[in-house]
């Protein structure tokens, strides 16, 4: 068995989901910035206290000198240590197996899932079940179900031929309870929504900003279209089944306060959008706009706190759906590497956001 003294001067971390190594460099950076994305991918060790934790313990930092990373806590065991009582490292196995649970009967539940119910599947007090999930997922488990319903209920729209049968499949008791979910949230009707748009107005319009042309598209309940490097076309292609027309003077303003975001993205935007993605797109967006200007988080830290660690395809997939650059931000999305990465609009213009918030990429 491994001893403390005799542990290699700096071994890597294996990660647990992962089968590349995780450079001491980047696993140090995250222990510094209790980075709760990195729960589960390695443990830290602590040889002066003879404890290994998780990386986002909130306990003051070791020195770094006194910091080995092992890859999961059995392995920081057979070296001689023991799991930090404050933070329990050992926990971060069963919390995901419990929000596995957890999602998998929220995903088959025909009725909105009660708190205890859910806490007891997920093995937990409700208190600690609650902010589990809402730590892993951003929401609430009931605000949860309703978007998953929600989404249920479009797909369902999208293949039936009549609304009424498509709530029922998404497994609402009756339109009633559909409509009072829909409200300030759906920025199209059902009917629009299955019939690619059918009967919605778009108004747009061009400006120029500091990044070039800018199209911006609009419904009454807000921006449904931001984007560099388009016209009309594009703008019908995306919305075969809407009424497009030509902005009115009644949307100067918005248009006004659209391209004075575009020019100062590291400035907060109270604009109204008109958006809409799967639960885990939403999730990303949601993110997204957590992220302070000047900052970036990589595809797979978006993942996790999206509540679903593994899916960092996924995430690009998400930014890729964006229908508002800028407004949404997109472009703090980077890869594990520390590089940029993609962006719809070209690396030259994610850079120029990036330089305006003050990004660094060693920062």
């Amino acid at each position: 068995m491994a001893t403390l003294a005799s542990l290699p001067a700096r071994p890597q971390a294996r990660a647990v989901n992962d089968s590349r190594l995780v450079p001491d460099e980047a696993a140090w950076a995250a222990v510094m910035a209790r980075d709760r994305s990195q729960d589960g991918r390695f443990v830290t060790g602590v040889l002066t206290t003879g404890i290994y934790c998780r990386p986002s313990c909130a306990a003051r930092h070791p020195k770094r000198e006194n910091v080995r990373f092992f890859a999961t806590g059995e392995e920081a065991r057979a070296a001689g240590l023991r799991p930090c009582l404050r933070c329990r490292p050992d926990e971060v196995t069963r919390e995901a197996a419990a929000l596995e649970r957890v999602l998998r009967l929220l995903a088959e539940a025909e009725e909105t899932p009660s708190l205890e119910v859910l806490a007891a599947a997920a093995g937990y007090s409700p208190h600690h079940f609650h902010r589990l999930f809402k730590r892993a997922t951003g929401v609430t488990a009931a605000a949860y179900y309703r978007n998953l319903r929600a989404r249920r209920t479009e797909a369902a729209l999208a293949e039936n031929g009549r609304i009424t049968d498509a709530i029922y499949d998404a497994g609402y008791s009756g339109p009633a309870r559909f409509y009072a979910d829909a409200k300030g949230r759906l920025g199209m009707t059902p009917s629009a929504w299955r019939d690619g748009g059918r009967g919605e107005t778009i108004h747009w319009a061009t400006a120029e900003t500091d990044l070039g042309r800018m199209l911006v598209a609009a419904t009454e309940k807000g921006i449904c279209r931001l984007s560099f490097d388009e016209d009309e076309a594009e703008l019908r292609r995306r919305f075969p089944n809407a009424r497009i027309e030509p902005a009115g003077p009644a949307m100067a303003d918005l248009i006004a306060r659209t391209a004075a975001a575009v020019n100062a993205p590291e400035r907060p935007h109270d604009l109204p959008l008109d958006v809409r993605g799967t639960a885990f797109q939403e999730a990303v967006w949601r993110e997204l706009s957590r992220i302070p200007p000047g900052q970036s988080l990589s595809y797979a830290a978006l993942a996790a706190k999206a509540g679903r660690p593994r899916a960092v395809r996924a995430v690009g997939t998400a930014c890729g759906a964006n229908n508002v650059a800028v407004l949404i931000p997109c472009h703090r999305a980077r890869r594990g590497d520390g590089t940029p990465g993609g962006y719809a609009y070209g690396l030259d213009r994610k850079a120029k956001l990036l330089e305006r918030e003050g990004w660094k990429r060693d920062g």
